[in-house]
């Protein structure tokens, strides 16, 4: 946005931060974080705290650092209240698990270190964010976000105390981070209607578990490597070994098939040509299966309803089973993408297809996030500091959000209220 088009909204922009930011104790904070949202707003190549300073005509480079990095505003009841802003607004289709990754100099930024960057390709030294979106075809939000911890953070206390990292934040693996903030966003009676994720997430047996035990359908994309029984396999009950011997619990005899060599066994006519959206160059179509499947591997644990329902533990051996959805595109020689999903049974297969396919929407909003909004341009170090700063950029990109989507400037009236008990998404 330009200088003019920032101060058209500012009217309504006082009017969102009273509202998002009411839980912040002061006013001076209040109107250094309008300020700031204005800052990462207009337009600038760079949004550091010292650039945005000098573009605004009210910037104190001095205050904005002391509201961003030293201040001890709670940043969670801020989030918090976009959630119950944008859901409602949003309605979304599906969740999307995410991560994000930001290049950086030197050691002493909280949380970096030598591993993979996603914005360069290759493993550099950065710091990486999980991240939850609300998502349809036509917008997204973020609703949480985790500040990834290498082990060697772990024992390293004179970095940690540097970055001031809370005694009680240790190392997490993301798919950890990303349950976690599920059941943050549940506490605050918030649940997805699916949650969708990239293979990084859903070639893990332990988060479909995770998932699936909270209650939680998903579209998971996954390795062509997971393996997998045909959902007409039966697993077999070995002989019992003598008379006296304990009687064996049926398991399946033959080692499970990867996804790829599953697919491969499927007829040409179980591929449907399919659209999913309309893109800027015209309809996106290609070739799909959907097939039911029994995953299996290590890490596919006993159901849990089935184990605690049967005696002395005892176990049909019978694996659950979900969609294996295959793309296969016409000019390709093999097929490109696999997911999987827990969706019922009767699910139409154009359905799975749209939910796989609803990430398009989160790689267009980072560009905005990233680029737009300055998310990756914090040059602070602190753990307090890079969580006001990426609640702060997910505020600006959700005012943003609400005025692209309701095209009039709301009078007072119209803005949304405060709830008095935390507002419930399906």
């Amino acid at each position: 946005m330009d200088a003019d088009e920032v101060n058209r909204v500012r009217a309504t922009l006082a009017l969102y931060v009273a509202d998002v930011f009411a839980s912040v104790p002061r006013k001076d904070q209040r109107a250094k974080s309008d300020c700031y949202l204005r800052g990462l707003m207009l337009d600038g190549r760079r949004k550091s705290i010292q650039a945005m300073a000098a573009r605004l005509p009210d910037g104190n480079e001095q205050n904005l650092q002391q509201f961003v990095n030293q201040s001890t505003w709670d940043p969670v009841p801020v989030q918090r209240r976009i959630c119950e802003r944008m859901l409602p607004l949003i309605a979304p289709t599906a969740w999307v698990i995410d991560d994000v990754s930001v290049p950086k100099d030197g050691r002493m930024s909280v949380a970096v270190a030598p591993q993979y960057c996603g914005a360069l390709g290759k493993r550099a030294n950065c710091q990486v964010a999980v991240s939850v979106h609300a998502t349809t075809d036509t917008a997204s939000c973020p609703l949480q976000w985790r500040l990834f911890v290498p082990r060697e953070w772990e024992a390293d206390d004179d970095r940690r105390a540097a970055a001031r990292v809370p005694t009680e934040v240790a190392h997490r693996e993301k798919w950890r981070l990303a349950l976690d903030m599920l059941d943050t966003l549940a506490d605050w009676g918030m649940r997805p209607p699916v949650v969708v994720a990239d293979a990084a997430y859903g070639t893990n047996a332990h988060l479909r578990g995770a998932l699936t035990d909270r209650g939680i359908d998903y579209v998971l994309a996954v390795r062509a490597d997971v393996t997998a029984y045909p959902f007409d396999a039966e697993p077999e009950t070995p002989d019992r070994n003598g008379p006296l011997g304990c009687w064996p619990q049926p398991r399946y005899r033959q080692a499970a098939p990867s996804l790829a060599a599953l697919t491969a066994g499927l007829e040409p006519q179980a591929f449907t040509t399919i659209a999913w959206r309309q893109g800027t160059r015209g309809e996106l179509r290609s070739r799909f299966a959907a097939v039911r499947v029994r995953p299996a591997g290590k890490a596919v644990e006993r159901p849990i309803k089935a184990a605690a329902s049967s005696e002395q533990g005892w176990w049909d051996g019978i694996l659950p089973d979900c969609w294996l959805l295959v793309e296969w595109p016409e000019e390709a020689e093999a097929p490109t993408d696999y997911w999987l999903s827990s969706l019922p049974a009767n699910t139409p297969i154009a359905d799975l297809v749209r939910l796989a396919k609803v990430r398009w929407r989160i790689e267009h909003d980072y560009r905005e996030l990233k680029h737009g909004l300055g998310l990756d341009h914090f040059e602070g170090r602190s753990w307090p500091g890079w969580h006001h700063h990426v609640t702060l950029v997910t505020a600006a990109h959700a005012f943003l959000t609400e005025q692209r989507l309701t095209p009039k400037v709301p009078g007072p009236d119209s803005l949304p209220t405060r709830p008095s008990t935390p507002s419930k998404t399906s």
